[in-house]
């Protein structure tokens, strides 16, 4: 069996949010190829494809690719279900919000993992963080694990001999105000970027992506561009 060819740039997935911007400014610091996945599973709105399309524009990636997965029939989730009241306020109890969506991750790597195989890309990286793997399973470090083992065993690339493609998460043991203050000092234009759960053309203010971002800039001592925009009440 000839061996197969090296493996280089990395793929990431570009949600349009603060977390994914800051990878791709970290990613694109390198000379190596970066390439951007957007991934629509469903999701109750797709006003983050404007901010990951803008993200992508000014970070100059190799390319941008916008995937449409209509999901969210199969998804239980409150950002899967216009219907459903999104929470303002995590609770404190441990337990694992209505904002999860079950296997997101699972399905976001995977499709990311096929993409990296078949441009020979080497690393996927995920702007997964220590706000979001308290709440959501798949945004552990054992799941993070366990899908980088997937890759080698689950792959041509893996079993051939060569390195497997790698799941990065450099943002993974970082707070929001520690993301903050890496995107200010790599200059991520967070104006472009949205967090907020309920879509529109102005943040709603309550919802918990709101209020996780707000703390995160109230605590990095830095300025949301995004602050004087917000629809509703800002909270506290």
């Amino acid at each position: 069996m000839s061996r197969p060819r090296p493996l280089r740039g990395s793929v990431v997935l570009l949600s349009g949010g603060m977390d994914s911007a800051t990878c791709v400014a970290l990613a694109t610091r390198s000379s190596r190829p970066v390439h951007a996945l957007t991934i629509l599973y469903g999701q109750r709105h797709a006003r983050e494809v404007r901010s990951s399309r803008a993200l992508a524009a000014r970070f100059g990636v190799a390319r941008h690719t916008i995937v449409r997965l209509p999901l969210a029939p199969l998804l239980d989730s409150a950002l899967t279900r216009p219907g459903r009241r999104l929470p303002a306020g995590r609770s404190r109890s441990g337990s694992i919000p209505s904002t999860y969506v079950p296997a997101r991750n699972t399905i976001l790597l995977a499709v990311a993992l096929a993409y990296a195989e078949s441009h020979r890309l080497a690393e996927i990286h995920i702007g997964a963080n220590a706000v979001d793997y308290s709440g959501y399973p798949d945004c552990r470090p054992p799941f993070l694990r366990a899908f980088s083992r997937l890759a080698r065993v689950g792959t041509k690339q893996g079993v051939s001999g060569g390195p497997a493609v790698r799941v990065v998460a450099p943002l993974l043991r970082l707070s929001k105000a520690a993301i903050v203050r890496r995107g200010d000092r790599l200059g991520v234009p967070w104006a472009l970027t949205w967090s907020c759960y309920a879509g529109g053309n102005r943040p709603c203010g309550r919802c918990d992506a709101c209020r996780l971002r707000a703390r995160g800039f109230r605590e990095a001592g830095s300025t949301d561009p995004l602050a004087g925009r917000r629809s509703g009440r800002a909270a506290s």
